[in-house]
């Protein structure tokens, strides 16, 4: 997935050198979740999460995920093979 330089979110964060919000990450997250859970669902929360690298707009990147338990899953979000986001998600379906 990539972020176009063109997100309302850019302009501000940070002039001159755009980078993506961890907020615009985070809603990336949720948008594949339901993918992977392989239905729609709800996010609860966020019990854990840290930003490790800045991701830059119109730059490639993947969400990927694994199961913690029912209801949690643990994720990533990487680019270039360097981890950007880590953490886990809180859901139920809808």
């Amino acid at each position: 997935m990539r972020i176009a330089t063109d997100h309302p979110a850019l302009p501000g964060h940070f002039p001159g050198h755009p980078v993506v919000p961890g907020v615009v990450l985070l809603d990336a997250v949720i948008a594949e979740l339901g993918r992977h859970a392989g239905r729609a669902v709800r996010v609860i929360g966020f019990p854990a999460v840290k930003f490790l690298a800045p991701l830059g707009p119109d730059q490639e990147c993947a969400v990927a995920f694994h199961d913690k338990r029912p209801g949690q899953a643990g994720f990533e979000v990487a680019a270039g093979g360097t981890t950007l986001v880590s953490g886990s998600v809180s859901y139920e379906p809808v």
